[in-house]
């Protein structure tokens, strides 16, 4: 792995700034990459299809699945997955708006609904641990994480999580639509089957996850032609999209590829500021301080108002154990994005290196508060509770980090613990209780 991260949990020691959860332990675990800056680049690309598909973007998230296949994929109504494999793969803000509009339409018409059984919606972190179990076993093709998500050892998981065909050309019709509604060239959505053609004659174990969950035959890519056809070909690229999607594509590649390869393409990022911020990237993986700083600098003094270019810069600080530095920017990004979960976590993250322990759980709670869904905020609090001796509350943060990981075995055992020791009937002593209640619905057969 990798020393700056994207918020991959420092497993090895050396990690990504997107803050990895381990989705399930009996079966390949999914790691969902945690990044403020990606998560708003793929909001605003998503935005204008969602609210096309009558769906909120403020209850539908987008995430990166940390995995170098080709897939997208949802598993409940709240949440669209998408490989980090391939928003690498994808070339124009086009084609990931035609992924997420594809991806929408099956909420949107109800295919993933009538499957979803006693999947528990996620609404905390033992219920978006179960969906992550699920997601895992999307992600890996593993049916154990499924099980434990579904609450049943069946072994049709992929009947689970495959669509059929008449599913796959309802989205296609409908996404379509949303497409031209929102004023993105559909011709997008042709390009990202093309990315799969190639792989219908491959056996299962050969093909792309998304080819087993989206089944492609040539009759239905016959017809999206068609579909595609039928709208207006003379969409003109919109600008914005196109720099967040460059945005998100550019930071995701400065952290998963090798610093060299970021420092050759760097220039060619369609905007200075991506090139510098991606450059500042490559400077710190080369452990290169002097230069990080002055691109992060030079990217900040082209958009000083953005929050998420100072929050790379707090953590460039804090992952070279500059913690008083690191607190200072990121209370910068704070004041900028005071409503950002992951911005929060990094600012409390700073405060506990700094030994500020008492700041550090106000911050961070107040981060929990907003995304119970980062791991690495949950890990973080249990730290700075116990550094200011507040034991319960540690291991009650402990349990839920556990159960958004899927080993809900040990997240039992710190949810009993806490509950023990908190008031009962409290909010705490609640979520201890949730907790205990997904950990029992896993073991029943």
């Amino acid at each position: 792995m990798y020393r700056a991260t994207l918020h991959l949990f420092r497993m090895t020691g050396l990690g990504l700034c997107l803050t990895a959860l381990i989705a399930a332990a009996p079966a390949k675990a999914a790691q969902l990459l945690r990044d403020a800056d990606i998560e708003y680049a793929l909001k605003q690309l998503g935005i204008p299809i969602l609210r096309a598909a009558g769906l909120s973007p403020n209850q539908v998230r987008i995430l990166l699945i940390n995995d170098n296949t080709l897939n997208a994929f949802i598993v409940d109504t709240s949440h669209i997955f998408i490989h980090s494999g391939l928003l690498s793969k994808l070339d124009s803000a086009a084609q990931i708006q035609a992924v997420i509009a594809h991806e929408a339409a099956h909420i949107a018409n109800g295919h993933i609904a009538r499957r979803m059984g006693n999947i528990r919606t996620a609404r905390t972190a033992a219920g978006l641990g179960l969906v992550l179990a699920a997601a895992a076993a999307a992600a890996g093709g593993g049916q154990a994480a499924a099980g434990i998500a579904i609450g049943t050892q069946t072994s049709a998981m992929r009947s689970f999580l495959a669509h059929t065909r008449a599913e796959e050309a309802s989205a296609d019709i409908s996404s379509i639509r949303y497409l031209v509604q929102a004023g993105v060239d559909s011709q997008g959505a042709i390009e990202v089957q093309d990315l799969f053609r190639g792989q219908v004659a491959l056996s299962e174990r050969r093909q792309d996850p998304y080819m087993r969950s989206h089944p492609l035959t040539r009759d239905r890519l016959r017809a999206l032609k068609g579909l595609v056809a039928g709208v207006s070909a003379n969409t003109a690229p919109d600008p914005t999209a196109n720099y967040w999607f460059a945005r998100a594509k550019g930071k995701l590649t400065a952290f998963t590829r090798a610093p060299s390869w970021t420092l050759r393409r760097a220039d060619q990022s369609g905007s200075a500021d991506i090139a510098q911020m991606r450059k500042a990237v490559a400077y710190h993986r080369q452990s290169d301080l002097r230069n990080a700083l002055a691109n992060i600098d030079g990217a900040i003094s082209m958009r000083p108002n953005d929050p998420f270019l100072r929050e790379l810069k707090g953590q460039i600080l804090l992952e070279s154990r500059r913690a008083s530095d690191a607190v200072a920017v990121y209370s910068a990004a704070a004041r900028l994005a005071p409503r950002e979960p992951l911005v929060l976590g990094g600012l409390g993250r700073a405060h506990l290196a700094a030994g500020n322990a008492g700041e550090a759980v106000r911050v961070l709670e107040t981060a929990r508060g907003r995304d119970f869904g980062d791991a690495r905020i949950l890990r973080d609090l249990s730290v700075a509770y116990a550094k200011t001796g507040k034991t319960a509350m540690a291991s009650l943060v402990t349990a839920e980090r556990y159960a958004l990981q899927g080993r809900l075995k040990d997240a039992a055992i710190h949810a009993k613990r806490a509950e023990g020791a908190l008031s009962r009937g409290s909010g705490p002593w609640q979520r201890a209780q949730d907790v205990l209640i997904a950990a029992q619905r896993a073991t029943q057969r």
